[in-house]
């Protein structure tokens, strides 16, 4: 029968009288350790209730060690950025360059193909990568920050063998999100969206540089002028790290198909594709109050929910989703890319860099 005693397990079995002298010890040791297979193996079955835990531990789930999440994800969000950029200044532009109906005065350009022509005939092929330095100097801590809180997120939340359920997957891309709008995204954004507004209304712009454009924002709006539009930021962030993360792992598990393996670098890119595709479908609204809020024009908008409105009854539904075209392009390669890289990145680490 079995009894517990100060916590432990001691077992009373009737001993063969076939037993050999050396026999004792390893009886004695079992017990001491709790380990019913160290006695004869015909006894074990009956020593051991049905309730007792296994006498092997469990191997812990696998966690990815921050500091590789945080290298992979900057280089990946740097090189990601300068393959990128031109299809971010289309749709930019096209969002700011909205119709004001109280005035009458039409839009700057009349699609992405005439934003593209006018913006190459009057400043050059460069001209599509003006405004790129605040997006390349953020876009490593940007993708850093998200994929560093997404691995932390889920080394806390994931199961004993190591998976997410999806609502927990959902979570913690939403988690991501709100963590890079917040230390990245939102200053960033706002930085950018200023520099190519002012260099698209002023024939001599007034931002010299990415770090006297910096300052001059600092200076005449202070330190929040380069947090406005925090708000609906964190509203496209969050949801577009919820979408992102979790189509991406559940198209991966669907082309695993159970098997335990690495996904190729096709895959890689097909699942962030798609994932990035979902994601503009998801957003764009949010997308385009945020651009708004950030731009110079952000004064005559009292909130968000004042520009929603606005924007609605002197533009149209429609408005919502100006700059989805040039923004679809944009996100399937940008978070295809990112995926990639970060995958690539990650693994080579794990060669050189042990962390478990």
């Amino acid at each position: 029968y079995q009894r517990r005693v100060r916590g432990s397990f001691f077992f009373l079995i009737l001993i063969p009288s076939k037993v050999r002298a050396s026999q004792p010890l390893k009886l004695i040791s079992g017990i001491m350790f709790k380990d019913s297979s160290l006695f004869f193996p015909r006894l074990s079955l009956l020593a051991t209730p049905t309730s007792a835990q296994p006498s092997t531990n469990p191997t812990k789930p696998k966690k990815k060690h921050p500091g590789k999440a945080i290298i992979a994800g900057g280089i990946s969000g740097g090189i990601e950025i300068c393959i990128t950029y031109p299809t971010e200044y289309v749709k930019t532009q096209l969002q700011l360059a909205a119709r004001h109906s109280s005035t009458g005065v039409p839009p700057r350009y009349s699609g992405i193909a005439d934003c593209v022509k006018k913006t190459v005939k009057e400043r050059g092929i460069l001209g599509l990568y003006r405004g790129l330095s605040p997006l390349l100097y953020m876009s490593i801590p940007k993708a850093a920050v998200r994929f560093a809180a997404f691995e932390q997120l889920k080394n806390l939340m994931q199961n004993d063998q190591g998976t997410l359920s999806r609502p927990r997957t959902l979570l913690a891309g939403l988690g991501a999100g709100t963590a890079e709008a917040i230390l990245a995204v939102t200053p960033m954004e706002t930085i950018k969206v200023k520099f190519i507004h002012d260099q698209t209304i002023r024939d001599v712009p007034h931002y010299r540089g990415f770090f006297h454009g910096v300052y001059c924002i600092l200076k005449e709006e202070g330190f929040f002028g380069v947090y406005k539009g925090l708000f609906p930021t964190i509203l496209k962030q969050g949801s577009n790290q919820m979408i992102r993360f979790f189509v991406y792992g559940e198209i991966g598990k669907l082309m695993k198909r159970g098997q335990q393996r690495d996904l190729s670098t096709p895959e890689i890119l097909l699942a962030g594709g798609v994932a990035g595709a979902a994601s503009v479908f998801g957003n764009t609204p949010i997308d385009v109050v945020k651009t708004r809020m950030q731009g110079l024009d952000a004064h005559k908008y009292t909130s968000s929910w004042h520009c929603v409105k606005e924007t609605w009854k002197q533009e149209g539904a429609m408005a919502f989703y100006k700059g989805t075209i040039p923004r679809l392009g944009r996100v399937c390669i940008d978070v295809a890319i990112v995926f990639a890289l970060y995958e690539h990145i990650g693994r080579l680490l794990d060669r050189f860099w042990k962390t478990d």
